[in-house]
């Protein structure tokens, strides 16, 4: 494919020159957006078009090739998941796509809820180990998911375009995500122990499985639930009711119940004004808006109608999302290579290549005399936790993309370098290597200060010249010989309208892969 190099995809710049080695300015590739959760499994295969713009390819077409159907996500009777059917699902739908697996040029696999599990994600990952170069894989917390969703709804987008503050409560099998957006970002998020799958039932209505919330909530009411057994129609009405009860509690109040708190998965919402628009998302959302009749054995028709009821009574207007079910499939991954200025440090060379690199852009106030370390440490943080690695125990590198103002001097730099790694204490106290990228000329410096004068003994990958964004994942080549610089693949999560911001709805790009 013409703009590909192997696996890596994309194309090489110098950032210092702005040279392409390449004339055509045009990148088409064929994507796959795979979302595994707790409750539903699908996929979505699109074509994609990226144009130049600067050093970095942005989405300029999207044709949906194929959308899968919804697979309620097959289990085992140890309650793992089962990999075989969920293969052969997979197997069907590239048929289906009429797209050779071997032919797909990038992707993005996000798992949630139980697919995250150790087993289960081992077993899933054996599913697309052909094409482990090529994807993105994300295993999705609740506050990761959270934004996602967010995103991927459109409420983002809508909250610019509209100039509102929009609410997007996704709601899905084992738990609700709150997320509150003003202009285009997020200013709220939480997530709830709310979903419709914490009962299922077979075809004659007997229970088959119950979630530890189920089994709460069942509880508050005073109904029995046991396994192949039919409970109570009139008890079961109350247990939803309790559910959307507690639900809308949590959306609406800055001031929690006890049992309200104790259902909370993140930090609570916070105080705040009304929202001006209100929209859903997730498996439950197809019933909010009638787009969906048939049940599949839990309780989504009944949940989805009390949530509408209070949500009605409460003001707000109630809009429909861009993305319902499929909002947190992100979708198909966007490839780049560019390379980074001269002026970079790594130490020890051997530390690099480094894959999957993930991504956070802290809000860092980096201009005047004098910078605050602790701030910037406390900016840090917020980054990690928002993308869910403040506590991850993974092997998988962060890197840090900062944008320098002003000058360089040495008080500045002392007071950045020691917030940023004051910041990332959790993860470097793991051996993992600091990896910074800026935007400027000063990647050298700053990794010289954090070795010499901070006595980092961690590995250290400061580069510059590379322009990032959060949810980003990046590839780090090892020194090119003939320059001195790194090449660096970017692996860009395209979120559902995100190319909207500020436009009319009509004239919004569809999804990447929804």
């Amino acid at each position: 494919m013409s703009g590909m190099n192997g696996e890596e995809g994309g194309r090489i710049f110098f950032s210092n020159v702005r040279r392409s080695l390449e004339e055509e300015d045009e990148i088409r590739l064929v994507s796959v957006g795979v979302d595994i959760g707790s409750s539903t499994s699908h996929l979505v295969f699109s074509r994609i078009v990226l144009e130049r713009l600067d050093n970095r390819y942005i989405v300029s077409e999207r044709e949906v090739l194929h959308e899968s159907e919804v697979l309620l996500t097959p289990y085992l009777d140890d309650q793992s998941i089962d990999a075989a059917a969920l293969g052969a699902f997979i197997e069907r739908q590239y048929q289906l796509a009429q797209v050779d697996p071997q032919g797909i040029d990038t992707g993005a696999l996000i798992l949630t809820g139980v697919a995250v599990r150790r087993s289960n994600a081992r077993a899933i990952a054996d599913l697309f180990a052909a094409q482990a170069g090529k994807f993105v894989s994300v295993s999705a917390g609740d506050a990761l998911e959270t934004t996602l969703a967010a995103f991927g709804s459109g409420a983002a987008a809508r909250s610019i375009r509209e100039a509102a503050r929009v609410m997007n409560i996704d709601i899905g099998g084992g738990t609700s995500k709150i997320a509150i957006c003003e202009g285009g970002e997020l200013a709220g998020m939480t997530a709830v122990d709310v979903g419709a799958r914490i009962v299922s039932f077979d075809a004659d209505g007997r229970v088959r499985r119950i979630e530890e919330a189920g089994r709460r909530f069942a509880g508050e009411v005073g109904l029995r639930l046991e396994v192949g057994v039919r409970p109570d129609p009139a008890l079961l009405e109350r247990m939803v009711a309790r559910m959307a009860d507690r639900l809308f509690e949590i959306l609406s109040s800055s001031e929690l119940s006890e049992d309200a708190a104790s259902l909370l998965r993140i930090d609570p919402l916070g105080p705040g004004r009304t929202p001006d628009v209100v929209t859903f998302s997730g498996g439950v959302s197809e019933y909010i808006y009638g787009l969906q009749e048939q049940v599949y054995g839990d309780l989504g028709p009944q949940l989805a109608r009390a949530i509408l009821q209070r949500v009605k009574a409460w003001g707000p207007r109630i809009d429909k999302p861009e993305q319902g079910i499929r909002a947190t499939v992100v979708g198909a991954s966007q490839y780049t290579i560019q390379v980074s200025g001269a002026t970079i440090y790594v130490e020890p060379h051997q530390v690099l290549p480094l894959k999957n690199a993930q991504v956070i852009v802290p809000a860092l106030a980096l201009a005047g005399d004098i910078l605050d370390s602790g701030a910037i440490a406390a900016a840090v943080r917020a980054a990690l936790r928002r993308s869910d690695l403040q506590h991850s125990e993974g092997e998988r590198a962060v890197a840090l993309c900062y944008r320098w103002q002003e000058s360089a001097t040495f008080a500045r730099m002392d007071a950045f370098c020691r917030g940023v790694m004051e910041g990332m204490s959790a993860l470097l106290a793991r051996g993992l290597p600091l990896v910074l990228v800026g935007e400027g000329d000063i990647g050298g410096l700053i990794g010289i200060h954090c070795k010499e004068e901070l006595g980092l003994r961690n590995p250290i990958v400061s580069i510059d010249g590379i322009t990032l964004k959060e949810f980003d994942f990046v590839d780090i080549g090892a020194l090119l010989d003939t320059s001195g610089a790194v090449p660096v693949v970017i692996k860009s999560l395209v979120f559902p309208a995100s190319a909207a911001l500020g436009r009319p709805v009509q004239q919004a790009m569809e999804p990447v892969a929804a």
